[in-house]
């Protein structure tokens, strides 16, 4: 069973050990990969990517009332835990310029929203969000508006758009006089096929697994790696929020490496982003941070929120 999880947001489900039991009862097939602990403890393999997607299943029918979900083998499986942190610390953000209250009427949009949808799956359950989802891959387009289907309501809360263009992130998604109270990203962080291998090599021997070629949490190209990396990709989503300045309160974007904070900040001063925050996060002993820049300076953030947060 998984040790407990230090650092996790105060509202976040995941706290505690995985209740295997109780999370084979909301899907059945998870016992299959139960194993036993050198302890003698029950928990699974992580290493399986078929053992990862069972529990994704499991955690989102239990928590989140996700009755069906499925993705197509070879995509990535998120940990669930570390994206709902990524939510509740977003709720924060939006938090911050309405009196400290959460608002209920937000509408966000999720870039690269994957073939897993998960980001609109937990936030629309926690906070009743509305989520639009980008994507650029056709199967995980496929995939994720299959998810929205078969989960009765979830068709009123998200709907999903395809990027057309594959050198543009928000351009083509965001339409004109629609606004978004928040984006979110979880961009590709490598910079090549060789480095995804690399780390994929790392998270096995830590788990003390045989290397192999197998990422245990799956991934398509485009969900792991693209030219130049994580800062590339936020760079070029920092040059086109400028086009969006008034259309979205906060931008976001995990970042999953602490070292290129230095250019991301200078690329935000380029910009002119009025406000930049850094919100640390940590799922044991792995650590997380996402970036939020917004171009509205206080008295516009108020008045944004007095005019979008009612209700």
């Amino acid at each position: 069973m998984n040790a407990q999880k230090p650092g996790l947001h105060p509202r976040n489900r995941h706290h505690s050990r995985y209740d295997l039991d109780a999370l084979c009862v909301a899907n059945p097939s998870l016992r299959a990969f139960i194993i036993a602990n050198p302890k003698g403890e029950a928990t699974i393999d992580f290493a399986e990517p078929q053992a990862v997607k069972a529990l994704n299943k499991a955690l989102l029918a239990h928590f989140y009332g996700v009755r069906e979900w499925d993705i197509p083998e070879g995509f990535l499986t998120p940990p669930v835990p570390g994206r709902a942190d990524y939510l509740h610390h977003l709720a924060d953000v939006l938090a911050e310029g309405n009196e400290g209250q959460i608002p209920e009427q937000a509408s966000v949009l999720d870039v690269g929203t994957g073939a897993n949808c998960i980001y609109p799956l937990i936030g629309h359950h926690e906070y009743g969000w509305r989520f639009t989802g980008s994507e650029i891959n056709d199967a995980a387009l496929t995939s994720a508006q299959a998810i929205i289907s078969a989960n009765p309501g979830l068709s009123r809360a998200v709907r999903l758009r395809r990027q057309k263009d594959p050198s543009a992130i928000l351009a083509g998604i965001i339409h004109k006089n629609e606004q978004y109270d928040a984006t979110l990203c979880n961009p590709p962080f490598h910079d090549s096929v060789q480095s995804v291998q690399a780390g994929s090599e790392r998270k096995r021997r830590n788990l003390g697994q045989d290397v192999s070629d197998v990422a245990n949490f799956g991934g398509q190209q485009q969900e792991l790696w693209c030219e130049g990396g994580e800062v590339a990709f936020i760079c070029k989503m920092i040059v086109e929020s400028q086009q969006f300045a008034r259309q979205v309160l906060w931008f976001t974007s995990l970042v999953s490496r602490g070292d290129n904070l230095p250019e991301l900040y200078r690329a935000l001063t380029q910009a002119g982003a009025v406000k930049v925050m850094k919100k640390e996060m940590a799922q044991g002993q792995k650590q997380s941070r996402f970036i939020t820049w917004t171009f509205l300076d206080e008295t516009q953030r108020k008045r944004w929120a007095q005019s979008r947060f009612k209700g």
